[in-house]
């Protein structure tokens, strides 16, 4: 699949000096409100290695945010993408149109749950994916309000953050924020008062009543939910709350948003999230994993209410970019080729199971949680209390880093390890990276 080595190496401190003079090069021209996790500069990446400047290989934790599931440099994605690049890199689909941005289409209506007819609407961003799934569900049903949830996020437009749970980085001193977002509690097992097995039922009660006398029901547009939280903290809502807040949207003539820009095309183990309870939303948002790392989104769903919006009300200038739907066209090949639905689950085991060894020793580690290669550890100062460990997260995340492994943090209270590799990543690499979180685990 690719030509780097797909072996770790470390031949410098990290970061190295290359990467240091870049990094001198970046703080003098690059706005300060563009942060990295790990200021390495990349030369290469593919499989689950990305290889900087310096000559380090460090294995791959983070895909990109979840966008690089078929690795950084997916033959069927270059083959496809630099065909497309030689023959035009753009038209704009809304002056003369061309057939990649249907087929992209073709393969949503196929792949996105449900068999009702759909159709789809192509973008840039995830973030732009959701604001006009907004606007589809505003036009469709006459209404304003929109219900989102607590540690939920949704991306960094004004609407969007709007929408976001989490005020910094993402929200402070941004304001103000649109209006008619309204935000109900959502099944957070771990943290739920009466325990996890009683989240799903008290949750969906909750926001239920919440919506029914704070918004009305009647009032709502969109209800929008992640089926798996992801920059909360990779939370899985507690079983039986998806479904019961989508017939709730259902029963009242609301659009049921699943957004799955974090957790689509494989990323859990099914094309989608909201599968593992058999929730079939009315739209649903991609955009990450969607084109092997070139900058796609997508709102798909059921074809009356995509159609609710007038001619010329949805579109943008690159939204669907050619080049882009190419890259999409061959990491759904890829995907498919490669099963890698199966390649998540196999992840999900391995990762789960080691992990849970490690927490037997380490008792910072306060809940093991997710589905597929979408994995997350909580930390916490004491088992018992379950006071978040933010301090510990971020440690652990530098020691990994210093020994060439690739990870991030997230969660409302910056306290959650998540892990994202590739899908396509080799099992020896996996178990590696384990090492060295363990090894990180016990140098703190």
């Amino acid at each position: 699949m690719t030509a780097i080595p797909q072996e770790r190496r470390v031949v410098t401190a990290i970061p190295g000096p290359k990467s240091q003079e870049l990094q001198a090069r970046r703080t003098a021209t690059v706005a300060g409100g563009v942060g990295s996790v790990l200021p390495v500069f990349t030369a290469r990446a593919g499989g689950g290695i990305v290889e900087d400047v310096d000559g380090n290989r460090l294995i791959d934790f983070g895909s990109g945010i979840a966008v690089t599931s078929v690795g950084a440099s997916a033959e069927a994605v270059v083959r496809r993408a630099s065909a497309q690049l030689a023959d035009f890199t753009h038209t704009c689909f809304m002056v003369t149109p061309y057939e990649g941005y249907v087929e992209v289409c073709e393969a949503l209506a196929e792949l996105t749950p449900g068999d009702h007819a759909k159709k789809s609407a192509l973008f840039n961003s995830g973030a732009e994916a959701v604001e006009n799934a907004v606007k589809v569900a505003r036009s469709y049903t006459g209404r304003q309000a929109v219900v989102v949830f607590d540690h939920g996020y949704h991306g960094r437009t004004n609407l969007t953050m709007a929408l976001t749970a989490k005020n910094m980085p993402y929200k402070h001193g941004f304001g103000p924020f649109a209006p008619e977002v309204y935000r109900v509690p959502v099944a957070y097992g771990y943290r739920w008062p009466t325990g996890a097995e009683n989240a799903g039922a008290e949750a969906s009660a909750q926001a239920i009543d919440m919506i029914s006398k704070q918004v009305g029901a009647e009032n709502v547009a969109a209800i929008i939910i992640e089926p798996v939280l992801g920059e909360g903290g990779f939370i899985e809502p507690a079983k039986g709350f998806l479904p019961a807040i989508a017939e709730f949207a259902r029963e009242n003539g609301i659009v049921f948003v699943a957004d799955e820009i974090q957790s689509g095309f494989c990323r859990t183990g099914q094309w989608f999230a909201c599968e593992d309870e058999g929730v079939v939303p009315d739209l649903i948002t991609t955009a990450k994993g969607i084109a092997g790392g070139l900058p796609l989104a997508a709102v798909t769903g059921r074809a009356e209410i995509m159609d609710a919006v007038h001619s010329g009300g949805l579109g943008g200038t690159y939204g669907g970019n050619p080049v882009a739907c190419a890259g999409a066209l061959g990491s759904i090949e890829t995907m498919k080729e490669l099963d890698l639905n199966a390649k998540a689950r196999r992840i999900e085991e391995v990762m789960k199971g080691r992990l849970a060894a490690m927490q037997e020793k380490y008792p910072a580690i306060g809940d093991i949680r997710g589905r597929g290669a979408m994995i997350a550890i909580e930390l916490v100062k004491d088992p018992a209390t379950k006071e978040p460990d933010a301090a510990a997260a971020g440690a652990l995340a530098k020691a990994c880093h210093a020994e060439g492994l690739l990870v991030l943090t997230c969660g409302t209270y910056g306290n959650v390890l998540r892990f994202l590799p590739p899908l396509v990543i080799g099992e020896d690499l996996l178990n590696e990276g384990l090492d060295i979180i363990e090894q990180a685990f016990a140098g703190i």
